[in-house]
């Protein structure tokens, strides 16, 4: 199939999870084998940080991270993950700032801790002028509001795994980010197919949030970068432009956003 043989980013894959402890290395040598050349890694917290690095030693041509605290592990330690993020910031070379943003799905409960994190971490990528990778889920409104209290020119960034609709997409993009286009736009309740072809290619980027959101057909089983050309095949069919096309924009888009 012609598609292999183009250039793909994944902006957004957790290769360094417990999830690809056994086999890694296939992991990434079957995404570059099938034209994925490129791996942001987004952070989750402290814990996680050495394998990020020594993935990045491993693979340094390949391999770029963000650094951030995700919002599902914002708790009573907060303040101690938030100095670590400062703390690399200051010492280590990111692309972005992420994942940071609001969940409301796993825990209402924190939602102002998290709010602050978001704030807070927004305020540092315009510090060191670097991109966000938000996560959002169950929180459009919330995010938004932070979003509208912290714009600036500088402001830019990825709304990962974009699953908002038409209004809530425009809106984003209006706040200087892209849209994160991952498995779920394969998926027959995704709903983004509905509208998707009304943004313009600009605006997107593709990734998989391996190992988790598998595209069809692989659905429900480990997601790896390699299926990201699955959703390349779907946007491609929504767009109704050949592959390649669709291989060049986003990953035109990804350069230009993380800076690579």
């Amino acid at each position: 199939m012609l598609y292999f043989y183009s250039m793909y980013i994944d902006s957004h894959t957790h290769l360094y999870v417990q999830e690809f402890a056994d086999d890694r290395a296939e992991v990434i040598a079957r995404a570059q084998a099938a034209g994925v050349s490129q791996f942001l890694l987004p952070a989750i917290d402290s814990e996680t940080t050495q394998a990020m690095h020594q993935l990045k030693r491993d693979y340094p041509n390949s391999i770029h991270l963000m650094m951030g605290l995700h919002p599902t592990h914002v708790g009573p330690n907060v303040e101690k993950e938030l100095a670590h993020v400062k703390s690399q910031l200051e010492t280590d070379a990111f692309v972005a700032v992420g994942e940071i943003g609001i969940d409301l799905y796993w825990d209402k409960t924190t939602l102002s801790q998290q709010q602050q994190a978001f704030r807070i971490q927004i305020q540092w990528a315009k510090e060191k002028n670097l991109p966000i990778v938000i996560h959002c889920r169950e929180a459009f409104d919330e995010i938004f509001e932070i979003l509208e209290e912290e714009k600036a020119p500088s402001l830019r960034g990825v709304f990962h795994c974009f699953t908002g609709n038409l209004e809530q997409a425009h809106r984003a993009i209006g706040f200087g980010m892209k849209l994160g286009i991952g498995g779920v736009v394969t998926f027959k309740n995704g709903k983004i197919d509905q509208f998707l072809d009304q943004i313009d290619l600009k605006h997107i980027v593709l990734e998989t949030d391996a190992p988790y959101l598998a595209p069809i057909p692989y659905r429900g089983k480990r997601n790896e970068s390699a299926y990201l050309l699955e959703v390349a095949k779907r946007v491609a069919e929504i767009y109704g432009k050949k592959i390649e096309e669709i291989a060049e924009i986003t990953t035109h888009n990804s350069k230009s956003i993380f800076g690579i």
